[in-house]
């Protein structure tokens, strides 16, 4: 998996990650995405510990976003409410989180989740984590990069709407506190994001200045622009899932719902497959046909023996079970030895 950042890109399949963060409202919702992710075959499910009064001290401080009403006309609506409120939904005990990660051992998925602050890490690094990530809002928050990298642990840095300037002070702050295992995460913002923010030409730019992993967030509906990103080289695809879309909160009106998060999974890795090799290699099949599309060398009309074949004596058809097409050299400017008609092969045995 990604989480060894020792291993080259080209010896792995892309990591799958499934968000569940931003669309749980308590313990028993995060199980039943656990069970979500691990049933479509995902390698990881991330959440976010949050405290969020410690997060927005403050009630009027709000967030808007859109919901959907109805799957079948698409029907929207504008939601405006307390930001503190809705990241309250979404917060557990520690012994609940200790509880979850428990749960995603038992489920065979390995758990991370976004962290902001000290005692937040303690806690992960306690239980066990071997990643965490840091919010894109955070990524200028230096002190809890600096904190992060005290342990042993991979550290995923969300780009968000963060300059590259931003980007490189990041990872200038993970490597001078000691930290080598790091991924870029291109990170579009937007719920969903906007097509003209998705930039995925980024994710090449990330790989080609860091000697990281880097990751896409997708924040769209389907699996489009993930299938994109796969192509450009990407190591992780991290991906929302809701168990319905037509929940009132953020995020859902983009998520893969229960019945698409296994398709979601097989189409990546069907992609995988399908980029196969830079070098174009025959597979065994492809070895094995028989050669009817291929063209032999024949005769364009009646030649006798003792003529010298020229190119307006050959004529190329199929199938290709004589002489290949791209060996017509060894025949021509040759004298015929034995006369023959019109649509008969030309082999280099008649030919001296």
């Amino acid at each position: 998996m990604i989480f060894d950042c020792m291993i080259p890109q080209t010896k792995r399949p892309v990591s799958i990650v499934f968000e569940a963060g931003p669309t749980h409202d308590g313990l028993s919702t995060a199980k039943a995405l656990v069970d979500m992710a691990a049933n479509a075959g995902a390698d990881a499910v991330k959440f976010q510990i949050i405290n969020a009064r410690k997060i927005v001290p403050s009630k009027e401080t709000l967030f808007t976003y859109e919901v959907l009403k109805n799957k079948v006309t698409g029907e929207r609506e504008t939601v405006t409410e307390s930001l503190q409120e809705i990241l309250s939904r979404r917060e557990l005990t520690f012994s609940e989180w200790a509880e979850l990660i428990h749960y995603c051992k038992e489920k065979q998925v390995l758990f991370f989740a976004t962290i902001s602050n000290a005692e937040e890490m303690e806690f992960l690094a306690s239980a066990g984590c071997a990643c965490v990530k840091i919010c894109s809002g955070d990524i200028n928050y230096h002190h809890l990069l600096r904190l992060a990298a005290r342990f042993p642990w991979v550290v995923q840095i969300d780009t968000g709407s963060a300059t590259i300037g931003e980007v490189e002070q990041a990872v200038d702050v993970l490597e001078q506190a000691g930290c080598r295992k790091i991924i870029i995460n291109h990170c579009p913002s937007g719920y969903p994001a906007r097509l003209e923010s998705i930039n995925l030409r980024t994710v090449q730019t990330l790989r080609q200045m860091f000697p990281y992993p880097v990751a896409f967030s997708d924040h769209t509906p389907g699996a489009t622009m993930d299938i994109a990103a796969v192509t450009l080289g990407v190591d992780m695809l991290e991906k929302t899932i809701t168990l319905d879309r037509c929940i009132r909160s953020p995020e859902h009106i983009m998520s893969l719902e229960p019945h698409e998060a296994a398709d979601f999974v097989r189409t990546i890795r069907d992609v995988e497959i399908a980029l196969g090799n830079p070098r174009r290699i025959m597979t065994a099949e492809e070895r094995a046909l028989p050669p009817v599309a291929r063209r032999s060398v024949v005769a364009a009309r009646d030649i006798e023996a003792g003529e010298v074949l020229t190119q307006d004596m050959l004529d190329y058809v199929r199938p290709g079970d004589g002489l290949p097409a791209h060996l017509d050299y060894l025949v021509l400017g040759k004298r015929l030895c034995t006369a023959r008609k019109q649509g008969e092969r030309l082999l280099p045995s008649y030919v001296e």
